[in-house]
């Protein structure tokens, strides 16, 4: 979700905020836009709809120069996405980029309106500039005329404010995300870490109600209040290379191939290789595995998907109750809180805004929180009582990949470790359980050998306006998560289901026209998912069946139009497994419609406002 960026240097700010907004893409966008201080003080502003080939565009027919400026990629929120609300927004002296929601504009938006200010978009952020002019025709400093603007508002904002005459870059974080980069000469804010990387290395997060003033030479953070505050320096390790794809067409399909790799990398930090047992690395002793009396997770989307198959694996081997809750909705239930419960919290960027609200409920009600992330210093990671990274490495492609896997391979590990605590779990049948974790990414190796297969069968039902996925014990997710993915890249509408609820409902949707998915492996469910198979054959349903060793058709205890064999895998590795195919088939479709896979519509890839 969208993009800030921000410099304030001796050369030329342009093409760094050009570079950084490339950067930024991955988090989706509807529009651009750049302000730069120019060499008598004014403010230039140049946005545009669309894709930053149109912003590149018109700087090239209008070339802007000056060595203070901010930048941003907008996914709408209030306004459709057109020029006049991409940002920045400005207003007399001051120009601002957003990211967040200023909940209560409409009403400020009417007493700026009454007292003279012109507004010219239809955002709620548009409010801000005025708000701080107001302050500044007041007399205060910038600093000081920022931060009773501030006081004003209420939501969720991370800011980057130029004002006319000056030689400062202001930045204020409350509630998304806002990092300030340290330079030569030069220093930066951005909203993470990716666009910062090829000028420095050296970076500072801010807290929330931070305020920073940035000047060539120095930074200075204050509170909300003016008070001085200390935020330690912290040394980023996020590739340069991070927008290279090469020589994948896109990274979602580059991502879908690093995943023997990166479940590796996972694996490797989550497991003891001398005895083969799982090592979480002290993180028990900050959190009681042993008195742990239930688990509570939380998460959105994939994460979510992710969640509800750790539900089954804890239930099982640990024997603990889980609830798996989506986190938008959580807090609004006001759960009571368990005694003896934990939270689970899990999130690929560690700033997903409905999940980072739930933390903060469950830890004022005195339950201890773990997270589960892949971005460390994230605001999640740093507000848990414990956190396990997932190795994923930096995910450009908007529909979650390669995250998803890695996340499944810490709550396996997760899953044996709470098994353990409870003394549930002899040493002997523990490394059994890891030895199976390890053989992992090299049968994800061979599954990924079925992505000419997937590609021809993706070829026969382009055309379809909808498809049924279907699974049953830790599966079912893996169906939701198959539908999900052809959802966000193909726009082709899809549903999930587990099998057995096939006959309540989704069972009078199914012809010819209808494909019907399945996720089989052999497992204690199978027969009972192949009587569902043969009720959709029977109405004349076309089958896609992902199954464990099956060379062909004739082989097989049902019929279906395409099959697609998989190594035989026990209890954890078939949800890892099984997403694979869902992955490359809902890829090559949306390949062959020609959408914009890495940057679906509507999309964003870190979730920052409710």
């Amino acid at each position: 979700m969208c993009g800030i960026i921000g410099v304030i240097g001796e050369r030329n700010a342009t093409p760094i905020l050009v570079e950084g907004l490339k950067r930024l893409e991955y988090r989706g966008y509807d529009s651009a836009g750049i302000a730069v201080v120019a060499r008598d003080g004014a403010i230039e502003i140049t946005r545009s709809k669309g894709k930053l080939i149109h912003l590149e565009a018109r700087l090239a027919e209008t070339p802007r120069t000056g060595m203070v400026g901010i930048g941003h990629t907008r996914w709408a929120t209030h306004g459709p996405p057109t020029e006049q609300n991409a940002h920045p927004h400005q207003s007399r002296r001051v120009a601002v980029v957003h990211n967040g929601i200023i909940e209560n504009h409409q009403e400020l938006r009417r007493e700026l309106i009454a007292q003279g200010a012109l507004f010219t978009s239809d955002t709620d952020t548009e409010v801000i500039p005025h708000l701080i002019d107001l302050e500044l025709d007041r007399g205060l400093e910038p600093a000081d005329a920022v931060r009773a603007a501030m006081r004003r508002l209420q939501g969720a904002y991370a800011l980057g404010i130029l004002i006319r005459g000056t030689d400062l870059l202001i930045a204020v974080r409350r509630g998304s995300p806002l990092i300030l980069g340290l330079g030569e000469g030069e220093n930066f804010i951005a909203s993470d870490a990716t666009p910062l990387v090829p000028y420095t290395r050296r970076m500072i997060y801010l807290n929330d109600n931070d305020l920073a003033v940035l000047t060539r030479t120095s930074v200075r953070i204050t509170d909300l209040d003016g008070h001085p505050v200390d935020r330690p320096v912290k040394f980023s390790h996020v590739s340069a290379d991070l927008t290279d794809k090469w020589p994948y067409r896109h990274f979602m399909q580059k991502e879908i191939f690093e995943q023997p790799t990166v479940l590796g990398e996972t694996l490797k930090g989550l497991v003891n290789n001398i005895d083969q047992s799982v090592d979480l690395h002290g993180l028990e002793g900050g959190i009681d595995f042993s008195s742990v009396q239930a688990v509570n997770i939380i998460a959105c989307g994939t994460s979510y998907h992710s969640g509800m198959v750790a539900g089954y694996w804890i239930e099982q081997l640990a024997r603990l109750p889980v609830s798996v809750n989506i986190a938008s909705e959580f807090r609004y239930r006001e759960p009571p809180s368990l005694p003896g419960a934990i939270t689970v919290v899990i999130s690929q960027s560690g700033e997903t805004a409905d999940t980072l609200a739930a933390l903060r409920f469950c830890q004022a009600q005195g339950q201890k929180v773990l997270a589960i992330v892949n971005v460390p210093e994230s605001t999640i990671a740093r507000e848990a009582d414990g956190v396990l990274y997932t190795q994923a490495g930096p995910e450009i492609g908007v529909a979650s990949t390669k995250a998803f896997t890695t996340q499944l391979m810490v709550l396996a590990c997760l899953t044996l470790a709470l098994a353990r605590a409870r003394e549930l779990l002899s040493p002997e049948q523990e490394k059994l359980w890891v030895e199976e974790l390890t053989r992992v990414p090299a049968r994800v190796e061979q599954v990924l050998l079925h992505d000419e297969a997937l590609h021809r069968i993706a070829g026969r039902f382009l055309n379809a306006k909808g498809f049924l996925f279907m699974g049953r014990g830790t599966c079912y997710p893996i169906a939701l998560e198959g539908a999900l993915k052809l959802k966000e890249i193909s726009y082709i509408h899809a549903e999930g289901y587990a099998a057995g609820e096939m006959k309540h409902g989704p069972i009078a949707l199914i012809d010819a026209d209808l494909p019907v998915v399945a996720v089989a492996p052999r497992d204690p469910l199978f027969d009972k998912l192949v009587s569902n198979l043969e009720e959709a054959r029977a109405r004349g349903g076309r089958l896609v069946v992902i199954t464990s060793q099956v060379e062909d058709s004739q082989h097989a205890p049902f019929v279906a139009d395409h099959i697609i064999s998989m190594p035989v895998c026990g209890m954890f590795a078939s949800p890892m497994l099984y997403v694979i195919p869902l992955q490359l088939l809902a890829y090559h479709i949306a390949v062959l419609k020609g959408t914009d896979v890495d940057q679906p519509r509507n999309l964003a890839k870190s979730v920052t406002v409710e």
